[in-house]
């Protein structure tokens, strides 16, 4: 066992997930990083600064790829830090509720709510004896009605309740849930498919506020990055 931390980082292969991973790898973390597409994920992989890095391409919501996970990080003396980033915006274009395919607000709680839960649960021993935390990166669609918005609103809005009640039931264990605001990011493009989204920040510009969190170890609960990003110095 070292005294290098080890973060396990969900949907790691672009956008936030892989922002994140490389401001950790920069600050010494070790990462373990997966997503659906091997090939991006070896790509983004390869691109993070030196640091011990371990790629596992697959499916959060497949019990053995969790597992697998889970067995990557403790080969790295266990893990301290787990980011529940993996997910999926569900059906799109963004339909009402009255005519959102069940099926498809089905899977996106598999994705969104159980498959992070059960992975929590799986690493909670480690992290309680690391003292560690679980962070999950939510949504303002969690906590506001947007048209449109209403699927993955819900499997949000469940995962914060989700962590909510975590953070209240573990005491040895950070437990954060962060909204990043609207990202110029793969997954918000499907939201608005057809239209310009350059105006949004990109993913890189808000890790700042989850490394002050991480590095300070705030208090369990709900974050904004807006919240947390250090005073823009003025001249």
């Amino acid at each position: 066992m070292t005294n290098t931390k080890n973060a396990v980082i969900t949907g790691a292969s672009r956008g936030l997930g892989l922002a994140l991973a490389r401001g950790l790898a920069y600050e010494g973390w070790s990462v373990v990083v997966d997503a659906r597409d091997g090939g991006a994920l070896r790509s983004a992989a390869a691109g993070l600064p030196p640091a011990t890095t371990v790629a596992l391409p697959g499916d959060i919501t497949d019990p053995a790829h969790r597992a697998s996970l889970v067995r990557a990080a403790d080969d790295l003396g266990g893990p301290d830090l787990l980011i529940n980033n993996a997910g999926t915006l569900g059906a799109s274009p963004l339909p009402a509720l009255a005519d959102y395919p069940i099926g498809q607000l089905r899977a996106a709680f598999e994705v969104n709510v159980l498959a992070p839960l059960e992975l929590t649960q799986l690493v909670l021993p480690a992290l309680r004896r690391r003292g560690g935390a679980v962070l999950s990166v939510t949504s303002d669609a969690a906590i506001e009605a947007h048209t449109g918005w209403g699927g993955y609103g819900a499997a949000k809005a469940a995962l914060e309740q989700a962590s909510n009640v975590l953070a209240a039931e573990e005491n040895l264990v950070r437990v954060w849930w962060v909204d990043p605001g609207d990202l110029r990011t793969r997954m918000h493009q499907q939201a608005y498919p057809g239209q310009d989204i350059s105006d949004r920040p990109s993913a890189e510009t808000v890790v700042p506020a989850f490394l002050k969190l991480i590095r300070e170890r705030l208090p369990s609960g709900r974050y904004r990055a807006a919240e947390l990003m250090p005073p823009v110095a003025v001249s």
